[in-house]
């Protein structure tokens, strides 16, 4: 019983982890990696920045910046609007969230 239930809980790892890279695809394939990076900050700030500063109660809002762009947040650059269907930037949302 006890193999079973550690089987179980590495496949979830092993889901999870291969959802954060798809993810991560996402960002790269919508050039969101220009501007931030998971660790650091760059023009924008890292993701893990972002994740600690937000909660997911927030996930809809940071979608929301993700289509439109903002500015003011995290200094004088501004974000542009994006070029992300709703279902991307929501994907792209939890992703960053799912950083801390």
């Amino acid at each position: 019983m006890k193999a079973i239930y550690v089987s179980l809980l590495a496949a979830a790892g092993v889901m999870s982890a291969g959802v954060v890279q798809a993810d991560e695809a996402l960002a790269k394939s919508k050039n969101c990696l220009t501007c931030h990076q998971v660790d650091k900050k760059v023009v924008g700030p890292s993701y893990k920045d972002v994740a600690n500063k937000y909660t997911a109660k927030d996930e809809p809002m940071l979608a929301e910046k993700i289509i439109k762009g903002g500015k003011g947040n995290w200094g004088p650059v501004p974000m542009p609007p994006n070029k992300v269907t709703p279902d991307e930037a929501n994907k792209l949302a939890k992703w960053i969230l799912s950083l801390k």
